[in-house]
């Protein structure tokens, strides 16, 4: 039993410990706005320099394992700050890692740096290319390498000024754009002791979410013939040109019958050389897609039933070479967690009347109604879906934990892979997008260096949503990188 005095003294000491554990808390909240402050001046200070990076990228577009100019660039820029550079990793000329520190954790950034066939632009707000027929930057990766440049330069001067231990990694990673330059990466064992991968990618909105992306898988089919003239002989003939038509109407009547999320695209690459003559070669690129790779992989089966319809029917022979393979995206929850506190500390940005002259009048090419909040705005929650796109980030996401995100670099409404991202990559609000992707990124990298827990909760999170499985590509291990698949 206590006495009356020793309650008092209780009581007064519960309120001491009551007025400590907030001083505690609201000291450790001010040093914490103090140590993102320090992070976010970091990023700052190098902006300005990797904006004239990210130009300098988009001034010159280069096509997949063909980025002769833009990788050296940035791996230029690391070796000046810091970092030990090694370049042509995996086989792939441009590909490189760039490493500071050593031990564990190691975090990994990932950055980009092709463009897309013929999506030259200039940066006004009106269909204009600089070179026609040219790349152009329509999916932003200028600024994506050079916002995960930016990032890790800041995580690096902060991890010095604070002694924090462990190892950051940039991949410079080649050829996202169909071919695959993670996969080679990873069946190089290049990611083999990463503990945490944080990605980023261009778009028209900040926002941090679980969504996934589809899984693909594509190539092109090649279709042999014999040749005759088209009115003397046309019995003699066998058209490979027909065997890629019934083809590619067999499958336009299999979309009925696959899952309403399935996407499936194709051109046709070669359709003869002449219309009197019987076209003795033809070729397809196609692509499927869908968000289940398991799902996928049975619809493949199908298109490729469809393929072996179009020879035997036109009395030709068919031949695939596969070509990208991309899985979906394991989302993991803690990394998911880390870059929603990271994006509210990085903030928005808000357009100047410049500015907002540009994306007035670009939003009137659109055709349609823009739903996607302004770039003030910044989005963040753990809700799950599946976007419209397809990366090989997806596979680097089954293999070590990842999560990633979007930043506003496209005027709301604008979507990837057109003239407007293009114009858009190469203005201040695509760099002004590119500088909320790096603060995020800085933010959230220096959080992980500090708080290992975090690290093994992105590790628990991530074998929870594997579930037992494994990642699997079409890809093969042995396989060299299809240096020349933009140019055929």
């Amino acid at each position: 039993m206590t006495s009356a005095k020793s309650d008092k003294l209780s009581d007064s000491h519960r309120g001491d410990m009551l007025n400590l554990t907030s001083l505690l808390l609201a000291t450790a909240a001010f040093l914490s706005a103090a140590d993102n402050d320090a992070v976010l001046a970091r990023v700052a200070a190098h902006a300005d320099r990797f904006g004239v990076v990210s130009r300098e990228i988009w001034e010159t577009p280069e096509l997949g394992f063909h980025e002769n100019k833009s990788s050296p660039l940035l791996q230029q820029e690391l070796r000046a700050n810091g970092f030990q550079v090694v370049a042509g990793v995996a086989g792939m000329p441009t590909a490189f890692t760039a490493t500071f520190g050593n031990g564990k954790p190691v975090i990994a950034l990932m950055g980009e740096f092709d463009a897309l066939p013929g999506l030259s632009q200039k940066d006004v707000p009106m269909l204009a290319p600089a070179q026609a027929g040219a790349p152009g930057h329509g999916c932003g990766h200028n600024l994506l390498g050079s916002a995960s440049a930016l990032a890790a330069v800041a995580i690096k001067e902060e991890m010095q000024a604070k002694g924090l231990k462990g190892t950051l990694r940039y991949y410079g990673t080649p050829a996202e754009e169909g071919g695959g330059g993670k996969i080679y990466m990873l069946h190089a064992g290049l990611f083999r002791d990463v503990d945490a991968v944080l990605a980023w990618h261009p778009g028209d909105s900040n926002r941090v979410n679980m969504s996934s992306l589809l899984a693909n898988n594509g190539g092109r089919f090649r279709f042999y013939g014999v040749a005759s003239h088209a009115a003397a002989a046309p019995d003699r003939g066998r058209s490979a040109l027909d065997g890629v038509m019934i083809f590619l109407n067999s499958v336009e009547y299999l979309r009925e019958h696959v899952p309403q999320e399935t996407r499936i695209h194709y051109i046709i690459t070669n359709g003869g050389s002449a219309p009197n003559i019987v076209p003795a070669f033809a070729e397809a690129n196609l692509v499927a897609r869908n968000p289940d790779a398991a799902v996928l992989a049975g619809i493949w089966e199908r298109v490729m039933d469809c393929a072996r319809a179009g020879a035997l029917a036109s009395g030709t022979r068919m031949e695939f070479e596969q070509g990208t393979n991309y899985s979906n995206v394991l989302p993991n929850d803690a990394l998911t967690e880390v870059l929603g506190r990271a994006m509210q500390k990085a903030g928005g940005y808000e357009y100047t009347p410049g500015e907002k002259t540009f994306a007035t009048e670009l939003q009137k090419t659109l055709g349609g109604p823009v739903r996607s909040p302004g770039p003030e705005k910044v989005r963040t929650d753990m809700s799950e879906g599946t976007g419209s796109a397809s990366s090989d980030s997806g596979d680097v996401s089954w293999v070590v934990p990842t999560a990633q995100f979007t930043a506003a670099t496209f005027v709301p409404g604008v979507s990837a892979h057109t003239w407007q991202a293009a114009a858009c990559a190469g203005t201040s609000i695509g760099r002004k997008g590119m500088v909320v992707a790096a603060r995020t990124l800085a933010v959230a990298g220096v959080e992980l260096f500090e708080n290992p827990s975090k690290v093994k909760a992105a590790h628990d999170a991530f074998e929870k949503r594997l579930d037992g499985r494994k990642w699997s590509t079409r890809i093969a291990p042995d396989s060299k990188p299809p240096m020349d698949y933009a140019t055929k």
